[in-house]
C-alpha cells in the first residue's frame, strides 16, 4: 500500500490549506518555517512536479512562476488509501468496525446522520461521507 511520501504529505497539507494556487516558493516559505534544517527550493520543486505528474496537483503559468493547485481533496485522498486496503482483500465490515470503535461518540453521530441523508437520497456523491 502506497500513500503520499512525507515531503509529499507535507506539501498538500499546505496546498489543501490554502484557498489560492501557490508558488513553489510560497509553499517552501511555509514549509521552512517550522524547520530546524531548510528544504532547498529545487527539491520542493521536483517533489510539486512528482505530484503534478500524479494528477494531485495542477499548475498554471503566472509570470515566470506557476501557481499550484490541488485537484483532488484531503477527503479524495484518504478514501484512496481504504481503497487501497480493500484492494488487499481485507475484511471490509472489520476494518470499518475497527475505524468506528476509535471514533467518539460525535463522530458517530455525524456518521450516523451522513449515512441516513445518503440513504434519504439527500448527500450528494462523495459529500460527507
Amino acid at each position: 500500500m502506497r500513500g503520499f511520501g512525507e515531503l509529499e504529505q507535507a506539501i498538500m497539507d499546505v496546498v489543501w490549506a490554502e484557498s489560492t494556487p501557490l508558488t513553489v516558493r510560497e509553499v517552501l516559505g511555509r514549509l521552512n518555517g517550522d524547520r530546524p534544517r531548510p528544504l532547498a527550493y529545487n527539491t520542493v520543486q521536483t517533489v510539486m512536479d512528482i505530484l503534478r505528474r500524479k494528477g494531485w496537483l495542477d499548475r498554471t503559468k503566472d509570470g515566470r512562476a506557476f501557481r499550484y493547485r490541488a485537484t483532488k481533496s484531503r477527503e479524495e485522498y484518504a478514501a484512496s488509501l481504504i481503497d487501497q486496503v480493500w484492494a488487499t482483500g481485507a475484511d471490509r465490515t472489520a476494518t470499518l468496525v475497527r475505524l468506528f470503535d476509535a471514533m467518539d461518540e460525535a463522530e458517530v453521530a455525524e456518521l450516523r446522520a451522513a449515512l441516513a441523508a445518503r440513504r434519504a437520497g439527500d448527500g450528494a456523491p462523495g459529500a460527507g461521507v
